[in-house]
């Protein structure tokens, strides 16, 4: 059997840990058949030949418009992106091509650390048998695109100085096509103690595997 390639580029903002966050996975990759090669630099993206799944972790950060055409030429043609929270949704802010191909954006975590839940609205593979779970960390509001496949949601109370925000409802796990490729994004996943949580790690560790299909 072939040995499938993933590659994990991490980087951005220290908050979120990339590096600690993302070794959490790569054991999970290897045991499922993954050959892993870690890279702390988007130039990876220049040439992605032979890439099965790119897991990225990096908030905020730069990217060129080279790196971006051959990240997205990459998933275009069969290689899948996956992510959680500001690796995958808060990285490049000031590129709308990679938004575009994500299918969301963060704009926003209002409150901060706040008491929330994560209600499991698709009956999909990446979230059986998960029927909704609390957490109390940050809540993403992002801008999102209506193509996705949401699988969960959040809804956000009213916070003092946002009130209208009072039951609105954001997507907070989606899956989506790109050309040939597969996106997954899962928006919890602030910290390390969040990405253990059980559903939280096995919804990202299901995703890791899909988008790689």
């Amino acid at each position: 059997m072939t040995t499938r390639r993933a590659l994990v580029v991490r980087g951005g903002w220290e908050g979120h840990k990339p590096a600690e966050a993302t070794e959490l996975f790569i054991p999970f990759l290897r045991d499922n058949g993954f050959a892993v090669e870690v890279s702390e630099s988007t130039e990876s993206y220049l040439d992605l030949a032979g890439t099965d799944l790119v897991l990225q972790c990096i908030s905020m950060g730069e990217i060129t418009n080279e790196q971006v055409k051959g990240l997205e030429a990459a998933v275009r043609a069969g290689t899948g992106l996956a992510g959680w929270h500001g690796g995958i949704v808060d990285s490049f802010r000031s590129n709308s091509d990679y938004s575009f191909m994500t299918g969301g954006q963060f704009v926003s975590h209002p409150g901060g650390f706040v008491d929330h839940r994560i209600e499991v609205v698709a009956d999909d593979p990446i979230v059986e048998g998960i029927t909704g779970f609390d957490l109390h960390t940050e809540q993403y509001y992002v801008h999102a695109d209506p193509t996705n496949n949401v699988l969960a949601t959040t809804t956000f109370r009213a916070h003092p100085d946002f009130p209208w925000i009072e039951g609105a409802t954001m997507p907070a796990v989606w899956t989506r096509t790109w050309g040939e490729g597969k996106v997954f994004v899962c928006t919890p996943g602030h910290s390390l103690e969040d990405l253990d949580v059980p559903e939280v790690r096995t919804i990202i560790e299901r995703g890791l595997l899909w988008a790689s299909k």
